[in-house]
C-alpha cells in the first residue's frame, strides 16, 4: 500500500515559482499514474495535471498549461510539480494523488486512489 506525503507548498507573491513535492513510501509505485489536484476555498476540486507511470505521458489542464510541470523519480519514489508565474487563482490546497494505471476521469482517481494530506499554497500581493 502506498504513502503519499506532499510538501514544498507555502506563501508567495503573484509571478513567483514554487516546487511541491510528493514522497511515495510503500510499494508499487512504479505501477501508478500520479496526479496533482488542487481545492480552492470554495471551488471544487480541480485536476491540474497527470503522469504516466514512466513519466512518458504529461497532461496539464488549461489553466496551467505551459507555467506547471509535472515529473516523477521512481527510483526515489518521488513526484514533483513545479509551479511558475503563479497568480492568486492558483491558491488552494494541492493534493498528490496516486492511481494503479491511468484513468482521466476524477471519480476514479477519487474512488480508487491514493492521496495525500494536502499542501497550501496562497499566491498573494
Amino acid at each position: 500500500q502506498l504513502h503519499l506525503v506532499e510538501s514544498g507548498g507555502g506563501l508567495v507573491q503573484p509571478g513567483e515559482s514554487l516546487t511541491l513535492s510528493c514522497a511515495a513510501s510503500g510499494f508499487g509505485l512504479a505501477s501508478h499514474a500520479i496526479a496533482w489536484f488542487r481545492q480552492a476555498p470554495g471551488k471544487e476540486r480541480e485536476g491540474v495535471s497527470f503522469i504516466s507511470n514512466t513519466g512518458g505521458s504529461t497532461d496539464y489542464s488549461d489553466s496551467v498549461k505551459g507555467r506547471f510541470t509535472i515529473s516523477r523519480d521512481n527510483v526515489k519514489k518521488m513526484a514533483y510539480l513545479q509551479m511558475n508565474n503563479l497568480n492568486a487563482d492558483d491558491t488552494g490546497v494541492y493534493y498528490c494523488a496516486a492511481l494503479r494505471g491511468y484513468s482521466d476521469q476524477e471519480a476514479e482517481w477519487t474512488k480508487n486512489g491514493v492521496w495525500g494530506q494536502g499542501t497550501q499554497v496562497t499566491v498573494s500581493a
